[in-house]
């Protein structure tokens, strides 16, 4: 028999119960990927999020085993309050017994309880996670590719072309106060990012919140990288980069953008570029950088392909409609 337990505050033990199960399913559904530590999954169960909150549940059996692992991401801030993001996992061996749809179902029910229209969820494509949420009611709406560059054989000579009237910077962690308020009105750029048939809303980027995203971050123990070009008495364009904690090979991409009154230039391949050349010489031991793109994001791709990214997996990102009142 299972049971649902939802999990309010998060143990040692289930942390690392819930660690077992991500793993473990990773391993089944994506088998050439790394694999998360115990310490990146604790900080992301632990750590508070952006602007939102978690509901977590375990899918236990008689005698205590985790089978089973579901987190709610209930979005805050206005222009997304209407929307929560599913993470679930079962254990390999027992899947197809109705594990997955006990959790599936509890969630639903706490996303209508927080009066949420959108559940969204990820699914590895050709995986199991497809059939699972076309069965159950799930749109989708929308295909990420995800790139893999070598850093070591990208093409960095980008970097070296001249903008006129435009200057690069970069810091780790949080962004400097003279930059603050800069960085959060590029930030802003982003809201016109594809995202499909997805009713992702939009968010409001001001200093504090960017410095918030840059805590979260940190209290994971994560690193966070960013390159920006200035110009024009603002800042025109910026790409990020964060390397979590305990990791030794990879690096994810983050947000890359540039404001739409200076596109055209060419700004977004040179800091891409620049953050390439400089992760090799502040951190030589990354060796590749993840991305993902939407299909339809046409020019992003193209500048990732200039660089040398190629073709690594795909993702489909599902919806499910919820009444509301």
């Amino acid at each position: 028999m299972t049971r649902i337990v939802p999990m309010p505050r998060v143990s040692a033990e289930n942390a690392t119960a819930w660690h077992a199960v991500v793993v473990a399913s990773l391993a089944s559904d994506l088998p050439d990927e790394p694999r998360p530590t115990s310490k990146q999954v604790h900080a992301q169960l632990t750590a508070g999020g952006l602007d939102s909150r978690r509901l977590l549940w375990l899918a236990t059996e008689t005698g205590g085993a985790v089978v089973g692992v579901a987190g709610l991401r209930l979005f805050a801030s206005p222009g997304q309050d209407h929307l929560a993001e599913l993470e679930l996992h079962v254990a390999p061996e027992r899947r197809r017994s109705g594990v997955g749809s006990q959790l599936l179902a509890t969630a639903v029910l706490a996303a209508e309880a927080e009066q949420r229209r959108s559940l969204i969820t990820a699914a590895a494509g050709g995986g199991p996670g497809e059939a699972f949420c076309t069965a159950r009611g799930f749109r989708r709406v929308l295909t990420l590719d995800h790139l893999l560059l070598d850093v070591a054989q990208a093409d960095d000579t980008e970097a070296d072309i001249e903008h006129p009237g435009y200057e690069l910077v970069g810091w780790t962690g949080t962004v400097p106060d003279e930059l603050a308020e800069a960085f959060a009105a590029a930030k802003n750029a982003m809201n016109d990012m594809p995202t499909g048939d997805m009713d992702y809303g939009n968010q409001t980027w001001t200093a504090d919140r960017v410095r918030a995203m840059a805590k979260v971050l940190a209290d994971r123990g994560d690193l966070l990288l960013t390159t920006a070009a200035l110009g024009k008495g603002e800042m025109a364009g910026y790409t990020e980069l964060v390397i979590r904690a305990g990791e030794t090979r990879r690096a994810l991409q983050y947000d890359t953008a540039v404001v739409p009154a200076h596109r055209g230039h060419g700004l977004g391949l040179w800091v891409k570029a620049a953050m390439v050349r400089r992760l090799r010489a502040e951190h030589p031991g990354i060796v590749e950088i993840e991305t993902d793109n939407a299909q339809d994001n046409t020019h992003m791709l193209a500048v990732n392909r200039r660089l040398g990214f190629g073709f690594h997996r795909r993702t489909h990102e599902y919806q499910l409609d919820l009444p509301t009142t």
